[in-house]
């Protein structure tokens, strides 16, 4: 019997390799992406002192759209986070894909984000 591998359990292997080498500092914090099948979540994390700086999803009281699991819901994310950045002062980043592929939400919140002022 083949068994296939959980697709979860792969992609935070693949997390876990790009972390080896990622790290957000104070002056530029990583910007790092969670993707489920109805949200997609932000957030700017300083790894020297362990905080959350902002985040934000789709989930948030500021979002308005819709759908939530699709591309558009993606890029008003990306605008999101990116304005908090730069509310905060934060105008360079590190991008955390978290594992998944650079290919539709993930690439349409990082051009987005991108767009809206953010360095990366």
């Amino acid at each position: 019997m083949i068994t296939k591998p959980d697709k979860n359990a792969v992609r935070k292997k693949r997390h876990s390799r790009m972390r080896r080498t990622l790290a957000g500092t104070a002056e530029r914090p990583r910007l790092n992406v969670y993707r489920s099948n109805k949200h997609i979540y932000a957030q700017l994390i300083d790894d020297t002192n362990a905080q959350t700086i902002a985040s934000a999803s789709t989930v948030d009281s500021e979002f308005n759209g819709d759908s939530t699991g699709n591309v558009e819901a993606a890029k008003q994310v990306g605008e999101l986070i990116a304005k908090r950045a730069v509310d905060k002062g934060y105008k360079s980043v590190i991008f955390d894909r978290g594992g998944y592929l650079y290919h539709g939400r993930v690439k349409a919140l990082a051009e987005a984000a991108r767009e809206a002022g953010l360095e990366f």
